[in-house]
């Protein structure tokens, strides 16, 4: 089947490239023409492991192409993927103007049926926007349908999520528009496993803030838990294994930090308290788990002051600038936290991601940032060394070459990346998260 997907991120590449190596003809459109001609040059715009390697097989096999012309791929197919940015608005609500330039200008350019699905995560009811919207662009007297098909990929493990994915969900409103969809998925579920399920388009849409936030949620209380750990001298690793194995419960999750990031939770979570209030129920606990999400930051930050007493003048090394591990991405990141707020107290601060560092820059133009491609010279000087995401090269350093490069050997591990004992008996002073 052909398909076209416009937007070329995280959810739009990846899924383009999946549907292409599962037997699909996929055209991948985005007005970002220096992403385009990176595509077309065999060169990706992001870092997700196994990507490069999906997309230079299926561009060679001709099953997968590039564009920068909606126009095009509305001709190209009749089944339109919107996965284009939802960032924060002015208020915190998504802004949904490239949804809408998508659907008007796939509207203009119709001449017969389209199916629109939305796969950027949207706020409920943006299905009816989104019907409003293209009723009114309509060049012919077409008809078409709006569907749902949120997405459920996590950074770092998104190609295994789209190819053996738990669950398909798709919002739809005809049977033509769900018959569409499962034809799609076919061939992933039948090589991946996992469970279609249609259900009505809002629906669909809600599915993906009550998960998101729901797992949100669990991180959040199992950070509230580590506290008390702390106090009560407990270990919250031991504490959330019994909890875990309980399969109401679950392990997942259920790893004390610094808190959460990237660019899911912290929006689903606040879209999902906005349409909340929007429909008259205040949703106080999701309330509460994004006061404790942020407070995780300060939290740790209290342990880094505790430590050094006076922070102005002190080298501190900073291991990880995505918000977790296998990704550049630096949306929401603990990173973009702690640089400028100890840069403000007047630390030196130097950081080594090379992996990340790009987009944190981008992230940050007006914070000037040193690094290091190397640890142990990240390091070197240091009177701390803070974790703030858990890569293998930071959980397989070699400690007793990094305490022989600091000039004090003290690490803050803000994701509970070592083993207390093993980092001690290095010589370290070692604070984590949540063991006391």
């Amino acid at each position: 089947m052909k398909i076209t997907i416009v937007g070329t991120g995280y959810v739009g590449l990846v899924t383009g490239a999946c549907f292409s190596d599962a037997g699909h003809e996929v055209m991948c459109v985005d007005n970002n023409e220096k992403k385009i001609e990176m595509l077309l040059k065999g060169e990706m715009p992001i870092y997700e492991p196994g990507l490069d390697e999906i997309v230079e097989r299926n561009v060679k096999a001709g099953r997968l192409k590039f564009s920068t012309s909606i126009a095009e791929g509305t001709k190209f197919a009749k089944v339109i993927f919107i996965a284009v940015g939802t960032p924060p608005g002015v208020g915190g609500e998504a802004n949904l103007t490239y949804v809408e330039q998508v659907g008007r200008e796939v509207a203009e350019n119709m001449t017969d049926y389209h199916l629109l699905v939305e796969k950027s995560t949207v706020p409920a009811k943006t299905s009816e926007h989104l019907k409003r919207t293209m009723r009114k662009y309509l060049k012919a007297d077409v008809d078409f349908d709006v569907a749902s098909n949120p997405e459920f990929l996590r950074e770092g493990t998104a190609i295994v999520d789209a190819t053996h994915p738990d669950r398909i969900v798709v919002g739809v409103e005809s049977a033509r528009a769900g018959d569409l969809l499962e034809e799609i998925y076919k061939p992933i579920l039948a090589a991946g496993g996992g469970q279609f399920l249609r259900m009505n388009v809002t629906s669909a849409e809600l599915t993906k803030h009550a998960s998101n936030s729901f797992l949100a949620l669990k991180i959040s209380y199992i950070n509230a838990v580590a506290r008390i750990c702390e106090m009560a001298g407990a270990d919250v690793e031991q504490v959330a294994k019994g909890m875990g194995l309980d399969p109401r419960i679950g392990p997942r999750f259920l790893h004390a930090g610094v808190g959460y990031g990237g660019s899911c939770f912290p929006k689903d979570v606040d879209a999902f308290v906005r349409l909340s209030d929007a429909v008259g129920y205040d949703f106080k606990l999701l309330k509460e788990v994004q006061q404790i999400n942020k407070s995780q930051r300060e939290f740790v930050m209290q342990k880094i002051k505790r430590e050094l007493w006076v922070v102005q003048d002190k080298k501190i090394a900073i291991f990880g600038l995505a918000f977790k591990p296998e990704t550049d991405d630096v949306r929401e990141a603990p990173s973009l936290y702690f640089v400028p707020a100890l840069q403000e107290m007047k630390a030196k601060v130097v950081a080594w991601d090379p992996i990340a560092e790009g987009k944190f820059r981008e992230a940050l133009p007006d914070v000037p940032l040193e690094t290091s491609q190397d640890l142990y010279e990240c390091a070197t000087g240091a009177d701390l060394v803070l974790v703030l995401t858990e890569w293998d090269a930071v959980k397989n350093i070699d400690l007793a070459k990094l305490k022989s490069v600091m000039t004090t050997p003290v690490m803050i591990d803000g994701r509970n990346a070592f083993d207390p004992a093993t980092v001690r008996a290095a010589g370290f002073t070692y604070h984590s998260v949540g063991r006391a």
